[in-house]
Protein backbone atom coordinates (compact mmCIF):
# COMPACT_ATOMS: atom_id res chain seq x y z
CA UNK A 1 0.00 0.00 0.00
CA UNK A 2 3.35 2.29 0.10
CA UNK A 3 1.97 3.45 -3.78
CA UNK A 4 -1.26 5.21 -2.90
CA UNK A 5 -0.05 6.59 0.78
CA UNK A 6 2.93 8.25 -1.47
CA UNK A 7 -0.16 9.85 -3.41
CA UNK A 8 -1.61 10.75 0.13
CA UNK A 9 1.17 12.54 1.08
CA UNK A 10 1.29 14.25 -2.05
CA UNK A 11 -2.18 15.32 -1.46
CA UNK A 12 -1.48 16.38 1.87
CA UNK A 13 1.43 18.76 0.42
CA UNK A 14 -0.49 20.38 -1.90
CA UNK A 15 -3.10 21.36 -0.10
CA UNK A 16 -0.25 22.66 2.75
CA UNK A 17 1.36 24.96 -0.91
CA UNK A 18 4.15 22.82 -0.54
CA UNK A 19 6.56 21.48 -3.59
CA UNK A 20 6.08 17.93 -4.73
CA UNK A 21 7.97 15.83 -7.38
CA UNK A 22 6.24 13.89 -10.11
CA UNK A 23 7.68 10.93 -11.85
CA UNK A 24 6.52 9.67 -14.76
CA UNK A 25 7.88 6.81 -17.66
CA UNK A 26 9.17 10.25 -19.62
CA UNK A 27 10.91 12.10 -16.81
CA UNK A 28 10.36 14.10 -13.94
CA UNK A 29 8.55 17.47 -12.59
CA UNK A 30 9.29 19.63 -9.80
CA UNK A 31 6.06 21.43 -9.22
CA UNK A 32 4.70 24.06 -6.91
CA UNK A 33 1.17 24.66 -6.26
CA UNK A 34 0.20 28.25 -7.53
CA UNK A 35 -2.28 29.04 -5.52
CA UNK A 36 -1.28 27.02 -2.36
CA UNK A 37 2.33 28.21 -2.06
CA UNK A 38 3.25 30.72 0.57
CA UNK A 39 4.11 33.88 -0.63
CA UNK A 40 7.78 34.80 0.00
CA UNK A 41 10.16 36.90 -1.69
CA UNK A 42 12.89 35.22 -4.68
CA UNK A 43 10.72 32.52 -5.45
CA UNK A 44 10.36 32.58 -9.14
CA UNK A 45 9.85 30.31 -12.35
CA UNK A 46 10.33 30.70 -15.81
CA UNK A 47 7.79 27.86 -16.30
CA UNK A 48 4.00 27.21 -15.59
CA UNK A 49 2.14 24.13 -15.78
CA UNK A 50 -1.47 24.71 -16.43
CA UNK A 51 -4.53 22.80 -18.36
CA UNK A 52 -5.54 22.83 -21.73
CA UNK A 53 -8.54 24.45 -20.48
CA UNK A 54 -7.41 27.16 -19.11
CA UNK A 55 -4.43 27.94 -21.71
CA UNK A 56 -7.18 27.82 -24.19
CA UNK A 57 -8.66 31.20 -21.96
CA UNK A 58 -5.40 32.88 -22.22
CA UNK A 59 -5.29 32.38 -26.45
CA UNK A 60 -2.82 29.63 -26.22
CA UNK A 61 -5.15 26.44 -27.81
CA UNK A 62 -4.14 27.38 -31.21
CA UNK A 63 -0.51 27.00 -30.85
CA UNK A 64 0.30 23.49 -31.67
CA UNK A 65 1.73 22.39 -28.34
CA UNK A 66 -0.53 23.63 -26.33
CA UNK A 67 -3.60 22.11 -29.24
CA UNK A 68 -4.32 18.68 -27.49
CA UNK A 69 -7.66 18.46 -25.76
CA UNK A 70 -7.17 17.93 -22.06
CA UNK A 71 -3.33 17.61 -22.03
CA UNK A 72 -1.41 19.75 -19.83
CA UNK A 73 0.43 22.93 -21.20
CA UNK A 74 3.52 24.54 -20.09
CA UNK A 75 3.66 28.06 -20.88
CA UNK A 76 6.55 30.87 -20.19
CA UNK A 77 6.31 34.48 -20.85
CA UNK A 78 9.18 37.39 -21.39
CA UNK A 79 9.58 37.26 -17.73
CA UNK A 80 9.69 34.57 -14.98
CA UNK A 81 6.33 34.04 -13.03
CA UNK A 82 6.48 35.53 -9.65
CA UNK A 83 3.77 33.54 -6.85
CA UNK A 84 1.60 36.94 -7.12
CA UNK A 85 1.42 36.25 -11.62
CA UNK A 86 1.25 32.94 -11.19
CA UNK A 87 -2.02 33.14 -9.52
CA UNK A 88 -3.71 35.97 -11.45
CA UNK A 89 -3.07 33.65 -14.09
CA UNK A 90 -3.78 30.66 -12.66
CA UNK A 91 -7.59 32.54 -10.74
CA UNK A 92 -10.09 33.27 -13.50
CA UNK A 93 -12.15 35.35 -10.75
CA UNK A 94 -9.16 38.00 -12.47
CA UNK A 95 -9.92 37.46 -16.41
CA UNK A 96 -12.73 40.31 -16.84
CA UNK A 97 -10.23 42.82 -14.92
CA UNK A 98 -6.76 41.61 -16.27
CA UNK A 99 -8.01 40.43 -20.48
CA UNK A 100 -4.63 41.29 -21.74
CA UNK A 101 -2.21 39.22 -19.73
CA UNK A 102 0.87 38.05 -21.41
CA UNK A 103 1.81 37.51 -24.20
CA UNK A 104 3.00 33.34 -23.30
CA UNK A 105 4.32 30.97 -25.80
CA UNK A 106 3.59 26.48 -25.19
CA UNK A 107 6.68 24.84 -24.86
CA UNK A 108 6.67 20.73 -25.32
CA UNK A 109 6.80 19.35 -22.54
CA UNK A 110 9.26 16.29 -22.21
CA UNK A 111 8.13 14.41 -19.01
CA UNK A 112 4.06 14.01 -20.29
CA UNK A 113 3.09 11.34 -18.04
CA UNK A 114 4.51 13.48 -14.94
CA UNK A 115 2.22 16.55 -16.27
CA UNK A 116 -1.14 14.56 -16.49
CA UNK A 117 -0.45 12.81 -12.91
CA UNK A 118 0.16 16.32 -12.08
CA UNK A 119 -3.12 17.90 -12.94
CA UNK A 120 -5.19 15.09 -11.69
CA UNK A 121 -2.95 15.65 -8.08
CA UNK A 122 -4.71 19.06 -8.73
CA UNK A 123 -8.31 18.05 -8.84
CA UNK A 124 -8.10 15.76 -6.25
CA UNK A 125 -6.56 18.34 -3.70
CA UNK A 126 -9.38 20.69 -4.83
CA UNK A 127 -7.08 23.13 -5.68
CA UNK A 128 -6.50 25.51 -8.81
CA UNK A 129 -4.64 23.14 -12.04
CA UNK A 130 -1.41 25.63 -11.68
CA UNK A 131 2.25 24.82 -10.64
CA UNK A 132 5.18 26.83 -10.89
CA UNK A 133 8.17 24.59 -12.18
CA UNK A 134 11.35 23.96 -10.58
CA UNK A 135 12.01 26.54 -8.38
CA UNK A 136 13.93 25.46 -6.42
CA UNK A 137 12.05 25.05 -3.42
CA UNK A 138 12.47 22.14 -1.22
CA UNK A 139 10.42 19.35 -2.20
CA UNK A 140 8.04 17.40 0.34
CA UNK A 141 6.57 14.63 -1.34
CA UNK A 142 7.32 12.54 -4.27
CA UNK A 143 4.76 10.94 -6.16
CA UNK A 144 4.71 8.62 -9.77
CA UNK A 145 2.24 8.09 -11.95
CA UNK A 146 2.16 4.37 -11.15
CA UNK A 147 1.48 5.76 -7.44
CA UNK A 148 -1.34 7.20 -8.83
CA UNK A 149 -2.97 4.24 -10.57
CA UNK A 150 -2.81 2.29 -7.40
CA UNK A 151 -4.41 5.50 -5.41
CA UNK A 152 -7.13 5.19 -7.89
CA UNK A 153 -7.53 1.79 -8.27
CA UNK A 154 -11.14 0.87 -7.28
CA UNK A 155 -10.21 -2.45 -5.60
CA UNK A 156 -8.84 -0.47 -2.69
CA UNK A 157 -11.82 0.06 -1.01
CA UNK A 158 -13.89 -1.37 1.35
CA UNK A 159 -16.87 -1.70 3.68
CA UNK A 160 -15.95 -0.43 6.99
CA UNK A 161 -19.25 -0.13 8.89
CA UNK A 162 -22.91 -1.01 8.62
CA UNK A 163 -25.95 -0.24 10.56
CA UNK A 164 -29.72 0.13 10.69
CA UNK A 165 -30.60 3.61 10.09
CA UNK A 166 -34.34 4.48 9.67
CA UNK A 167 -34.51 7.72 7.76
CA UNK A 168 -37.75 9.78 6.47
CA UNK A 169 -38.45 8.30 3.67
CA UNK A 170 -37.97 4.58 4.82
CA UNK A 171 -38.02 3.29 8.47
CA UNK A 172 -36.55 0.24 6.77
CA UNK A 173 -33.35 1.21 6.03
CA UNK A 174 -29.47 0.12 6.39
CA UNK A 175 -26.69 2.95 5.92
CA UNK A 176 -23.09 0.92 4.86
CA UNK A 177 -19.90 2.84 4.92
CA UNK A 178 -16.75 2.55 2.11
CA UNK A 179 -13.29 3.66 2.41
CA UNK A 180 -10.43 3.22 0.99
CA UNK A 181 -6.96 3.13 3.42
CA UNK A 182 -5.15 6.32 1.98
CA UNK A 183 -8.26 7.89 0.97
CA UNK A 184 -9.76 10.42 3.59
CA UNK A 185 -13.15 10.28 1.55
CA UNK A 186 -15.79 7.88 2.93
CA UNK A 187 -18.47 7.22 0.37
CA UNK A 188 -21.85 5.73 2.03
CA UNK A 189 -24.71 3.82 0.27
CA UNK A 190 -28.53 3.52 1.65
CA UNK A 191 -30.45 0.20 1.19
CA UNK A 192 -33.88 0.57 1.22
CA UNK A 193 -35.95 -2.21 1.64
CA UNK A 194 -35.23 -5.80 1.93
CA UNK A 195 -31.83 -6.95 -0.29
CA UNK A 196 -33.21 -9.78 -2.42
CA UNK A 197 -31.48 -11.07 -5.58
CA UNK A 198 -35.20 -12.06 -6.82
CA UNK A 199 -36.04 -7.73 -7.65
CA UNK A 200 -33.44 -5.47 -9.04
CA UNK A 201 -33.31 -2.57 -6.89
CA UNK A 202 -34.01 1.17 -8.15
CA UNK A 203 -30.26 2.59 -7.78
CA UNK A 204 -29.17 6.40 -7.86
CA UNK A 205 -25.47 7.66 -8.25
CA UNK A 206 -25.49 10.75 -6.18
CA UNK A 207 -22.37 12.90 -5.66
CA UNK A 208 -22.24 15.27 -2.37
CA UNK A 209 -23.56 18.53 -2.87
CA UNK A 210 -23.10 20.69 0.62
CA UNK A 211 -24.86 23.79 -0.72
CA UNK A 212 -27.56 21.70 -2.51
CA UNK A 213 -28.24 18.68 -0.25
CA UNK A 214 -27.77 20.99 3.08
CA UNK A 215 -28.26 24.69 2.52
CA UNK A 216 -31.25 24.47 0.08
CA UNK A 217 -28.98 26.17 -2.51
CA UNK A 218 -31.95 26.88 -5.42
CA UNK A 219 -28.97 26.94 -8.28
CA UNK A 220 -28.71 23.31 -8.88
CA UNK A 221 -31.25 20.34 -8.37
CA UNK A 222 -29.49 18.19 -6.11
CA UNK A 223 -31.47 18.62 -3.14
CA UNK A 224 -34.56 18.17 -5.06
CA UNK A 225 -33.11 14.94 -6.94
CA UNK A 226 -31.71 13.63 -3.33
CA UNK A 227 -35.71 14.06 -1.51
CA UNK A 228 -36.98 12.66 -4.89
CA UNK A 229 -35.44 9.82 -5.38
CA UNK A 230 -35.32 8.79 -1.77
CA UNK A 231 -39.00 8.90 -1.84
CA UNK A 232 -39.04 6.89 -5.30
CA UNK A 233 -36.99 4.40 -3.69
CA UNK A 234 -39.46 3.90 -0.40
CA UNK A 235 -42.43 3.24 -2.86
CA UNK A 236 -40.53 0.52 -4.00
CA UNK A 237 -39.67 -0.80 -0.93
CA UNK A 238 -43.22 -0.49 0.42
CA UNK A 239 -44.28 -2.63 -3.54
CA UNK A 240 -41.80 -5.42 -2.04
CA UNK A 241 -39.13 -4.16 -4.06
CA UNK A 242 -35.91 -2.52 -2.60
CA UNK A 243 -33.57 0.47 -3.65
CA UNK A 244 -29.62 1.52 -3.34
CA UNK A 245 -28.75 5.21 -2.97
CA UNK A 246 -24.72 5.08 -3.48
CA UNK A 247 -23.73 9.09 -1.84
CA UNK A 248 -20.49 9.34 -3.60
CA UNK A 249 -17.90 11.61 -2.04
CA UNK A 250 -17.51 13.59 -5.12
CA UNK A 251 -18.77 17.20 -4.44
CA UNK A 252 -18.75 19.40 -7.55
CA UNK A 253 -18.85 16.51 -10.14
CA UNK A 254 -15.46 15.81 -8.94
CA UNK A 255 -13.97 19.58 -8.48
CA UNK A 256 -13.84 19.81 -4.73
CA UNK A 257 -16.42 22.14 -2.74
CA UNK A 258 -14.27 25.43 -3.17
CA UNK A 259 -13.62 25.42 -6.93
CA UNK A 260 -17.47 24.72 -7.06
CA UNK A 261 -18.23 27.97 -5.82
CA UNK A 262 -15.61 29.47 -8.09
CA UNK A 263 -17.53 27.84 -10.56
CA UNK A 264 -20.76 30.04 -9.03
CA UNK A 265 -18.88 33.06 -9.26
CA UNK A 266 -17.71 32.80 -12.79
CA UNK A 267 -21.88 31.45 -13.16
CA UNK A 268 -22.86 34.85 -11.88
CA UNK A 269 -20.33 36.89 -14.72
CA UNK A 270 -22.88 34.95 -17.22
CA UNK A 271 -20.25 31.74 -17.30
CA UNK A 272 -22.56 28.51 -17.61
CA UNK A 273 -21.91 25.46 -16.22
CA UNK A 274 -19.23 23.75 -18.70
CA UNK A 275 -17.64 27.30 -19.43
CA UNK A 276 -17.36 28.05 -15.75
CA UNK A 277 -15.08 24.49 -15.34
CA UNK A 278 -13.24 25.27 -18.42
CA UNK A 279 -11.78 28.96 -17.30
CA UNK A 280 -11.03 27.17 -14.28
CA UNK A 281 -9.14 24.31 -16.04
CA UNK A 282 -10.61 22.03 -14.59
CA UNK A 283 -13.52 19.17 -16.50
CA UNK A 284 -17.38 19.48 -16.24
CA UNK A 285 -17.11 15.90 -15.98
CA UNK A 286 -14.59 14.35 -13.26
CA UNK A 287 -16.12 11.78 -10.93
CA UNK A 288 -14.99 8.66 -10.27
CA UNK A 289 -17.83 5.84 -11.34
CA UNK A 290 -15.39 3.04 -10.79
CA UNK A 291 -15.90 3.93 -7.01
CA UNK A 292 -19.81 3.34 -7.92
CA UNK A 293 -19.70 0.07 -9.81
CA UNK A 294 -16.96 -1.37 -6.86
CA UNK A 295 -19.58 -0.22 -4.08
CA UNK A 296 -21.99 -2.11 -5.75
CA UNK A 297 -19.95 -4.87 -6.30
CA UNK A 298 -19.46 -5.57 -2.48
CA UNK A 299 -22.55 -4.84 -1.82
CA UNK A 300 -23.74 -7.64 -4.05
CA UNK A 301 -25.35 -6.27 -6.83
CA UNK A 302 -24.99 -7.05 -9.99
CA UNK A 303 -28.10 -5.54 -11.88
CA UNK A 304 -29.75 -2.15 -11.54
CA UNK A 305 -32.73 0.43 -12.74
CA UNK A 306 -30.87 3.28 -12.41
CA UNK A 307 -32.29 6.50 -11.79
CA UNK A 308 -31.16 9.26 -14.33
CA UNK A 309 -31.66 11.40 -16.72
CA UNK A 310 -27.82 10.93 -18.02
CA UNK A 311 -27.43 8.27 -20.53
CA UNK A 312 -23.89 8.85 -20.11
CA UNK A 313 -24.24 7.68 -17.00
CA UNK A 314 -25.91 4.63 -17.96
CA UNK A 315 -23.19 3.77 -20.68
CA UNK A 316 -20.37 4.07 -17.99
CA UNK A 317 -21.69 1.86 -15.76
CA UNK A 318 -22.33 -0.82 -18.03
CA UNK A 319 -18.69 -0.41 -18.85
CA UNK A 320 -17.65 -0.94 -15.72
CA UNK A 321 -19.81 -4.19 -15.65
CA UNK A 322 -22.87 -3.27 -14.07
CA UNK A 323 -25.70 -4.65 -16.18
CA UNK A 324 -28.53 -1.69 -16.28
CA UNK A 325 -31.31 -3.09 -17.05
CA UNK A 326 -33.48 -0.12 -17.26
CA UNK A 327 -32.93 3.63 -17.23
CA UNK A 328 -35.99 5.11 -14.85
CA UNK A 329 -36.49 9.23 -15.34
CA UNK A 330 -35.74 11.45 -12.63
CA UNK A 331 -36.99 14.37 -14.28
CA UNK A 332 -37.67 17.74 -11.51
CA UNK A 333 -39.14 21.37 -12.24
CA UNK A 334 -36.86 23.94 -12.50
CA UNK A 335 -36.89 27.43 -10.39
CA UNK A 336 -35.90 30.99 -11.64
CA UNK A 337 -32.43 30.20 -10.33
CA UNK A 338 -31.29 26.88 -11.97
CA UNK A 339 -33.11 26.91 -15.17
CA UNK A 340 -29.65 27.44 -17.23
CA UNK A 341 -27.99 24.99 -15.19
CA UNK A 342 -30.46 22.42 -16.70
CA UNK A 343 -30.82 24.10 -19.76
CA UNK A 344 -26.84 23.48 -20.11
CA UNK A 345 -27.47 19.87 -19.10
CA UNK A 346 -29.81 18.88 -21.43
CA UNK A 347 -28.35 21.02 -24.40
CA UNK A 348 -24.46 20.35 -23.39
CA UNK A 349 -24.02 17.19 -21.47
CA UNK A 350 -26.82 15.29 -23.42
CA UNK A 351 -29.05 14.78 -20.27
CA UNK A 352 -33.04 13.92 -21.12
CA UNK A 353 -34.95 16.64 -19.63
CA UNK A 354 -37.33 17.35 -21.89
Amino acid sequence: MSESRNVAKALDALRHGWAIRVTGADGALDLLPAETAYVQPGIYAARLLISAARAATLKLANQRDAAVPHAPVMIHGAEPFSLNSARNLADPAQDLGSPLRGPFKADPIEAHDAAVAAMDMARLAGILPAFLVSTGVEIAAEVSTDDLAAFKDPLNLTIQARARLPVHACEHAEIVAFRARDDLREHVALVIGTQTSEREPVVRLHSECLTGDILGSLKCDCGPQLDAALARMAEEANAGGWGVLLYLRQEGRGIGLINKLRAYELQDQGFDTVDANERLGLPSEARDFPVAARMLDLLGVRQVRLLTNNPQKVLTLQALGVEVTERVAHQLPANPHNQRYLDTKRDRTGHLLR
